[in-house]
């Protein structure tokens, strides 16, 4: 081969990596979209996050498969459902032999790196480096494992911090930005912890949301018509009125009544909440700000998201893992200057599954058949593939005092399954145009028993398509 011919080569090799967009995946933990000003919130500003949806595309309808912490961080690393995955329940163990994404970036040449929560339990593959968190984690006085040393399974291991989680983070992976192998594009996944509990937050958070929050419009359900749990049990994993001591880290007043408790129990937790959610919002300014200094920002793509949804008081609830709307719906925001109408808004269904193929698809790399989404880059371009979903498919497999149920979700409809009830098999039917705040539940009305027809033979067909064992 002649030397022209080489330099040819390197060249056009050269200008195929420059095409290839950088992407930063940045997924925070219980940040729900309510909580976002972007999205209409009542209670708080996100300055930040929101200069994504203003330079880039905001998503209205994009779901969790399953809305706990590590099954849903499963999900998102393999592309498939928990049944195909293999981890379905917190404490689960995650299969790191199966291919993931980032493995799959990796061949295609990019540059990978993971910082933050994993809580997968075993060491993560396809990263070039990551300095991840043994299990939850903590926001002070935490420990960082780090790709080169040791490794230990689950809550083991790692080399003991100074700062705060949520700054240290970021600081960690800007530096990472600029040490990385320059002649490659690069992929990096951001975990942060915030705003999951406990709430702790640095002093100068402290003077915020002095004022009392105002109410969501739901506060007050009183679960007619919904699981046998939610009417009869404390269910304190989920109820504000009988929620678990430790979630909130000051002691109520004594002599409350039951309804005096609930409204001081949602003032207390979700004030320290919103405390950590203005920390992540002026980190994310941080990198963002970076990326426009360095020149990063025209060639990168930048993601924002949770890995579950949460309850803000909605339905008297916190927490997440049930099958409504608060719980399931993820913020999705996306900036790519090359590709994205700035300020656009899609109603699509979108879901955590989807994430996988689309960064594939940007890294124009094969997206393998078995994975379970669909790259949302057409929908990104201002189109919409012929074949898009019509509809998302949910299962919870029962923790923390939430009984196992899985459904369908549609433009219109939501179907819900508690197959593993305790009073028996129950279902939920809710029209979301008619009723977004899924109050009325018209499972038994004689005029819903052709869309229930037409729900649960979608939900068969789902559930074969994903492998999943029959709940029958």
């Amino acid at each position: 081969m002649t030397l022209l011919a080489i330099i040819c080569m390197v060249s056009v090799s050269c200008q195929h990596e420059k095409q290839r967009p950088n992407i930063i995946f940045i997924m925070s933990d219980d940040h729900a979209a309510q909580a976002i000003s972007s999205y209409g919130s009542a209670i708080n500003k996100t300055p930040n996050i929101d200069r994504l949806a203003k330079e880039g595309a905001l998503f209205t309808n994009c779901f969790a498969a399953n809305a706990l912490c590590a099954p849903s961080r499963a999900t998102l690393i393999s592309g498939k459902h928990c049944a195909t995955n293999g981890f379905k329940l917190n404490g689960d163990r995650f299969d790191n032999s199966q291919v993931t994404f980032p493995m799959l970036l990796q061949e295609a040449g990019y540059e990978t790196a993971l910082f933050g929560k994993w809580h997968l339990v075993t060491e993560p593959k396809g990263f070039d480096y990551y300095n991840i968190l043994p299990g939850q984690g903590g926001f002070f006085n935490f420990r960082l494992k780090e790709k080169g040393k040791e490794w230990k399974d689950g809550n083991k291991g790692g080399v003991p911090q100074k700062g705060y989680l949520t700054d240290v983070l970021t600081d960690y992976s800007i530096d990472w930005i600029k040490n990385r192998e320059k002649g490659k594009p690069f992929c990096l996944l951001l975990h942060h912890k915030a705003p999951h509990t406990p709430h702790l937050y640095p002093d100068k958070y402290k003077k915020l949301y002095k004022d009392d929050l105002p109410l969501p419009e739901t506060f007050n359900d009183g679960f007619a018509g919904k699981n046998y749990e939610l009417v009869n049990g404390k269910c304190g994993w989920s109820k504000l009125d009988s929620i678990i001591p430790t979630h909130i880290l000051e002691d109520a007043p004594e002599e409350l009544t039951q309804e005096e408790f609930k409204y001081w129990a949602y003032q207390a937790f979700f004030k320290g909440y919103l405390r950590l959610v203005a920390a992540l919002d002026d980190n994310i300014g941080r990198l963002l700000d970076f990326l426009d200094e360095s020149g990063l920002a025209e060639n990168t793509i930048v993601v924002y998201t949770s890995d579950n949804g949460f309850f803000l008081g909605d339905h008297g609830l916190f927490n997440k893992m049930w099958m409504y709307e608060q719980s399931m719906r993820l913020p999705l925001l996306i900036r790519y200057p090359k590709e994205i109408k700035p300020g656009s808004v899609n109603d699509k269904l979108v879901s955590i599954l989807d994430f996988a193929p689309t960064f594939l698809d940007y890294a124009n790399a094969a997206v393998p058949e078995e994975l379970h989404g669909q790259s949302i880059r057409p929908l990104l371009k201002g189109t919409e593939p012929e074949s898009w979903r019509t509809s998302v498919y949910y299962h919870y497999y029962g923790q923390y005092a939430v009984p196992a149920h899985n459904g369908i979700r549609t433009q219109s409809h939501k179907l819900i399954h508690f197959y593993d009830a305790t009073g028996g098999p129950e279902w939920e039917l809710y029209n979301l145009y008619k009723d977004p705040n899924e109050l009325d539940n018209i499972y038994e009305y004689p005029e819903s028993q052709q869309e229930i027809i037409n729900l649960e033979n979608g939900l068969k067909e789902l559930k074969v398509k994903f492998i999943e064992e029959t709940d029958e």
